[in-house]
């Protein structure tokens, strides 16, 4: 018996740009990316840079620097590359100088110092701000590569979902992706133990 959808042939309705996340095939490996949900925060033709959203530590970010001022939010793992540098995507804008805009009131990075400042005086809610262990890199077309293997599913994503999904944020995109990604949330992460 033939089948109507093939639910693992992705339609590239959307191309890769920065503000848009990729969404992990089910079945995608590696402890990084298997059902991942990454925000590109650059996309150009030299290459791509990303945050993983849904994969949290379960430690507070005051265990990772030093004389960080008390602030109740959590860090994510951002992907597998420079996992020694923290980084971070906020809606605090122009408060915080050298910030680069990626949408609407998204911005990334900017001087750490002015963050740990306004943080310190209270001046920052932890739904203004997300931290991130390492990124996720692409280089020259190979983004666009994976994509065109099936890797990934392309999709926008709001800003208030950035700033505050953690739990089940891969469950929740392919639900809103719709048709036959919906059904991806059924397969078994790993489908040799059924």
């Amino acid at each position: 018996m033939k089948l109507k959808y093939d639910f693992f042939n992705i339609e590239h309705n959307i191309k890769p740009k920065q503000g848009r996340i990729i969404i992990a095939e089910p079945f995608l490996p590696g402890n990084y990316f298997n059902r991942s949900i990454v925000l590109l925060v650059e996309h150009s033709k030299e290459g791509s840079v990303g945050f993983i959203l849904n994969k949290p530590v379960e430690y507070p970010i005051k265990e990772f620097i030093n004389e960080f001022p008390d602030f109740e939010t959590g860090i994510s793992i951002g992907g597998p590359v420079s996992t020694n540098l923290v980084h971070f995507i906020h809606t605090l804008g122009t408060k915080i100088p050298g910030s680069i805009q990626i949408k609407d009131n998204l911005y990334w990075g900017g001087d750490f110092d002015q963050l740990k400042k306004l943080i310190a005086t209270g001046l920052v809610e932890p739904n203004q701000v997300r931290f991130f262990l390492g990124y996720s890199g692409w280089g020259e077309h190979q983004l666009e590569d994976e994509i065109e293997e099936n890797s990934w599913l392309v999709s926008e994503i709001d800003v208030e979902k950035v700033m505050s999904s953690y739990e089940n944020l891969w469950e929740e995109m392919v639900e809103k992706a719709g048709g036959k990604y919906k059904l991806w949330s059924n397969f078994p992460e790993d489908p040799g133990l059924n």
